[in-house]
């Protein structure tokens, strides 16, 4: 395949930026936009039985909120983007947030609290992002539970506006003035930046140029990209977004003198990527022959391989990735193409589609 392979359209992939990363692994995202999910009980049943141990949860469900209690699961709670405006227009509303989703939940292993979801910068919820970002870190620092949580936002890597060679990744001008003070702010308070990308969306929008067996994280399906062989694109995307975070960080020093920034420290891991195993009943991407179970398998079972070291940028297996597999259960209340139905690892009557073993 030639190297303008890599030239991939960053998409939906949730990835994390840290300054500051102990822990890797893959863990799973509960989403619950369907009206014939299983219980929540059954569900935290089967992330015990399978061995999964972390959760991103879109938002503060007390239901399930309950259920985690005393399990371990390490959580990734979300703020939906309709929110953000009271958070961070009033101190007062983010303490009470952070008391009422939180400090209720004192045996709940909460690891992050992700302000908002791909939020358009030039939407009305752009300019609350980082004010509530800020105001949620004050009332988790006061609750005196900040040195356990960390707080950050999701973006929509086509935010990006060079991806290619990874070490060349850049965000775009035109989203300058959102995006450094929240990277800004993430390095002094070192905490993550995640960030939604698929290799799935990226193949599929490139199919031309983008090998499938390097989209699905297939060995020996790797390109050379500026130099540097990249086994999967999972890794080429990463490193995209750690080079345009570095770039902003190396020009901007730090408030504190303790925590000096260079260029290539940032670090990476994943919290939202996935595969669908079905078209949802249409014809238009290739007959289907691209969103099958087979390739869903072979997808997330590769993940769970590639985690275990870091990327050409970060190598070594010190640097375990962490990643989040969207989803648990097809959602069939869920908005967009039929496809999107249809990346749940299990069925919504709780049966995996497919082996895969969690470690």
């Amino acid at each position: 395949m030639a190297t303008t392979a890599t030239h991939f359209i960053i998409t939906s992939l949730l990835i994390v930026i840290s300054l500051d990363f102990t822990f890797g692994g893959v863990g799973v995202c509960f989403g619950r936009l369907g009206n014939n999910l299983p219980s929540v009980q059954t569900t935290i049943a089967l992330y015990k039985k399978y061995n999964i141990r972390s959760m991103r949860l879109y938002d503060p469900h007390p239901p399930t909120l309950r259920a985690l209690a005393g399990t371990g699961i390490r959580l990734m709670l979300g703020i939906p983007n309709d929110r953000l405006r009271p958070l961070a227009n009033c101190p007062d509303a983010a303490t009470t947030w952070v008391r009422t989703n939180i400090l209720t939940y004192p045996n709940v292993t909460f690891r992050y609290i992700s302000v908002g979801n791909e939020v358009d910068p030039d939407s009305d919820p752009g300019r609350f992002v980082l004010p509530a970002m800020q105001n949620i870190y004050r009332a988790i620092r006061a609750a005196r539970v900040g040195g356990r949580i960390r707080v950050s936002t999701s973006i929509k890597t086509d935010l990006l506006e060079r991806s290619y060679p990874p070490q060349a990744g850049e965000f775009k001008c035109s989203v300058n003035w959102y995006i450094r003070p929240i990277v800004e702010f993430l390095r002094d308070t070192r905490a993550p930046l995640l960030a939604n990308v698929y290799p799935y969306f990226a193949y599929i929008n490139d199919r031309r140029n983008i090998n499938l067996s390097y989209a699905l994280l297939q060995p020996n399906s790797g390109v050379v990209a500026g130099g540097v062989y990249y086994d999967n694109l999972y890794y080429a995307i990463l490193d995209a977004v750690e080079a345009a975070m570095d770039r902003i960080l190396a020009a901007s020093p730090s408030l504190f003198s303790d925590q000096k920034q260079s260029a290539g420290s940032s670090r990476a891991a994943g919290s939202e990527t996935g595969w669908p195993s079905s078209t949802g009943g249409t014809t238009a991407l290739d007959d289907g022959d691209v969103n099958t179970v087979e390739n869903a398998r072979i997808y997330n079972n590769n993940l769970m391989r590639i985690v275990k070291s870091g990327t050409p940028r970060r190598p070594g297996r010190r640097r375990r990735l962490e990643t989040y597999i969207f989803a648990m259960f097809d959602e069939n209340l869920k908005p967009g193409p039929a496809y999107e139905r249809h990346f749940g690892i299990f069925s919504p009557d709780a049966r995996p589609k497919y082996p895969l073993r969690f470690r």
